[in-house]
C-alpha cells in the first residue's frame, strides 16, 4: 500500500474514532447503555479510541517498514491533535441544541 493511502487511512480513522464517543450512546459503540452518557463516559471512551487509533496506526507503520520509537512528546502531541479531531461530536452533543419530540 501507497505510503500516503496509509497516511490518510490512519487520519480518516483518527476523525471516525475520535467522533464516536459523542454521536452514538452506546458504550464503546456497541454495548447498549441504559441511560444518557455523561461527560466523564465519552472521555474515557475517547481515551479508549485514541489508543485503538494508534495500535492501527502502528500497524500501518510496521506494515511499510521498522516502526520508529516514540516519546512522551509524540504521545502527547497525537493526543492533542485527537482531541481537535473530536471538537465537531463535542459542539454536535453539548452545544448545538436539539429538538425533543418534535
Amino acid at each position: 500500500m501507497n505510503q500516503t493511502v496509509s497516511v490518510w487511512l490512519v487520519i480518516l480513522a483518527a476523525l471516525l474514532a475520535a467522533n464516536l464517543p459523542f454521536v452514538n450512546h452506546r458504550l464503546l459503540a456497541v454495548i447498549p447503555f441504559a441511560a444518557e452518557k455523561a461527560l466523564p463516559w465519552r472521555l474515557l471512551e475517547l481515551l479508549f479510541f485514541y489508543g485503538l487509533v494508534g495500535v492501527f496506526a502502528w500497524g500501518m507503520e510496521q506494515s511499510a517498514g521498522q516502526a520508529a520509537p516514540q516519546g512522551w512528546e509524540f504521545y502527547a502531541t497525537t493526543f492533542c491533535l485527537f482531541l481537535t479531531l473530536a471538537f465537531p461530536g463535542f459542539v454536535y452533543r453539548y452545544l448545538l441544541k436539539h429538538r425533543r419530540g418534535a
